[in-house]
C-alpha cells in the first residue's frame, strides 16, 4: 500500500495545519481541500467532445492560509506558499493586477490567481501551506486537485463565489495559459462536482454529467501506479491533440464526439493511416464509456470490465499512449485474477506511465496485490504502489 499516502482527509488537514504553524508561527485561518480523479473509462474522448466517467478519489490536496502583512518594496501583493510535500518555499507577486509564470509548480496556483484577478477579485498578500496524497504523475490529476484547491480557497478569500462550471473552466484556462498543457475538462470536473459513491458520466460538448451509482460492497477500485512517468508525455498529448484536429478537419465536423464509425470508414482513404487510428480510438472510446455506464446502472458488473479492457488494448494499439509498464500491469492483473472474479483493468490518464485501474473483488483484493505486485517488481526492478478507492467527495472549505 501507499503508507504515508493512506491518510485520511482529517488526517491530512491536521498535518497541512500543523505544517503552516511551524512555518509562519501562525494558524490558518482557511483550510480548502480537493480531490484527485480517477477515470474508469473513456480516455482522450474530453477534448474531443465526447464522453468519460470519472469518480474523485480518496486522496486529496489540502491548503491551509492565512493574511500576510508582507508587501513588496513598491507595494506588491506577496503571496508566500510553502509546499510540505517539496520541502520548499516560493513567492508569487501580484504588481498591478497581474501575475507572472515562473516555469515551476507555483505555475498551477499562479493561473488561478490570474484567474480571478480577471474577474475583478482583490486579493491579499497571503501564507499558504500546500500537502496532499494524490500521487504526483500518476495520472490522477493532481495538478486539477492542487487547481481546484485554490480555486475554491480564493472564492473564501475573495469573496468572488463561482458556478461550479465556471469553477472547472477556470482551472482548465489556467492549466491551458500557465502549466501549457491542452487538457480537457475531466481533471477539474471531477475534482470539482465529485459525489461520494456515485461515478460522473461527463458530456463533454454539452458539459452535463449523470451520476451513477458505485453501491456495490463487494467490488473494490483497484489503483496500480507503475512508478514510471515518460518524458515524451506532454509533447505527445498535444501531438495527439493535433492528430484529431485533422481527422475532425477531412470529416467537416468540430468535434470527433460528432462522427460515427462507419462515417470515418468512408473517409479512411483520405487520411494518413496514424491520424485514421486516433480517431478511431476516439470514436469507439465514446461508445465504449457510454456503455459502460449503462451497464453499471444495470449491474452488468462483467461488461464494464470487458469495455475497460477494450479500452486499454485500443489506447495501446490505436492511440498509442500506453508503454511497457502499463500493458505489464494489465496483463499481470488478469492472469492473477481473472479466473477468481476480476472483472477489468486499463491504463487510465494521459498515458507513457502513471496508473491502472481495475475492478476486483473484495475477497481477493490482498491476494491481487501482493502477487501483481511481487511479479511486477520481478519483472521490472520497480515497486509499485498501491491503493484502493470509493468515490469521493469534490473541493470543500474544511475551515473558514
Amino acid at each position: 500500500m501507499l503508507g504515508d499516502k493512506e491518510l485520511e482527509l482529517t488526517d491530512l488537514v491536521q498535518r497541512a495545519e500543523n505544517t503552516f504553524e511551524t512555518n509562519f508561527k501562525k494558524k490558518p485561518q482557511w483550510v480548502a481541500s480537493a480531490p484527485g480523479r480517477v477515470n474508469l473509462i473513456g480516455e482522450h474522448t474530453d477534448y474531443n467532445g465526447g464522453y468519460v466517467f470519472p469518480m474523485a478519489i480518496q486522496r486529496s490536496v489540502v491548503l491551509a492560509a492565512a493574511p500576510s502583512d508582507e508587501t513588496g518594496e513598491n507595494g506588491e501583493t506577496i503571496v508566500n506558499i510553502y509546499s510540505h510535500n517539496l520541502g520548499e518555499t516560493k513567492s508569487l507577486k501580484i504588481i498591478d493586477n497581474k501575475i507572472k509564470r515562473s516555469l515551476t509548480w507555483t505555475d498551477y496556483i499562479a493561473g488561478i490567481f490570474a484567474g480571478f484577478l480577471a474577474l475583478g477579485a482583490e486579493i491579499p498578500s497571503l501564507d499558504i501551506v500546500v500537502d496532499g496524497n494524490v500521487p504526483l504523475g500518476g495520472g490522477l490529476s493532481s495538478s486539477a486537485a492542487l487547481e481546484v484547491s485554490v480555486a475554491t480557497l480564493l472564492e473564501a478569500v475573495t469573496g468572488k463565489n463561482l458556478s461550479a462550471l465556471d469553477k472547472v473552466l477556470l482551472c482548465q484556462k489556467a492549466e491551458h495559459d500557465f502549466a501549457g498543457v491542452p487538457c480537457g475538462i475531466m481533471d477539474q470536473f471531477a475534482s470539482v462536482n465529485g459525489k461520494k459513491d456515485h461515478l460522473l458520466l461527463l458530456d463533454c460538448k454539452s458539459t452535463k454529467a449523470y451520476v451513477v451509482p458505485f453501491e456495490n460492497p463487494d467490488i473494490s477500485i483497484l489503483i496500480i501506479d507503475s512508478n514510471v512517468k515518460h518524458q515524451l508525455a506532454n509533447g505527445e498529448y498535444a501531438k495527439r491533440r493535433e492528430e484529431c484536429e485533422k481527422a475532425a478537419e477531412i470529416l467537416g465536423v468540430e468535434l470527433l464526439r460528432d462522427v460515427k464509425m462507419a462515417d470515418l470508414e468512408a473517409k479512411e482513404s483520405e487520411m494518413d493511416a496514424t491520424v485514421f487510428k486516433r480517431a478511431r480510438h476516439v470514436i469507439a472510446e465514446t461508445e465504449r464509456t457510454a456503455n459502460a455506464a449503462k451497464a453499471m446502472k444495470r449491474g452488468e458488473w462483467s461488461l464494464v470490465g470487458e469495455l475497460m479492457l477494450e479500452s486499454h488494448a485500443s489506447l495501446r494499439d490505436d492511440y498509442e499512449v500506453s508503454c511497457n509498464e502499463l500493458d505489464l500491469l494489465v496483463e499481470l492483473v488478469m492472469d492473477c485474477g481473472k479466473s477468481k472474479g476480476v472483472l477489468g483493468t486499463r491504463m487510465t490518464g494521459g498515458g507513457f506511465g502513471g496508473c491502472t485501474v481495475s475492478l476486483v473483488p473484495k475477497k481477493i483484493l490482498e491476494e491481487i496485490i501482493q502477487d501483481v505486485s511481487a511479479r511486477y517488481f520481478e519483472k521490472t526492478g520497480i515497486q509499485p504502489a498501491v491503493f484502493t478507492t470509493r468515490p469521493a467527495q469534490g473541493a470543500q472549505m474544511v475551515k473558514q
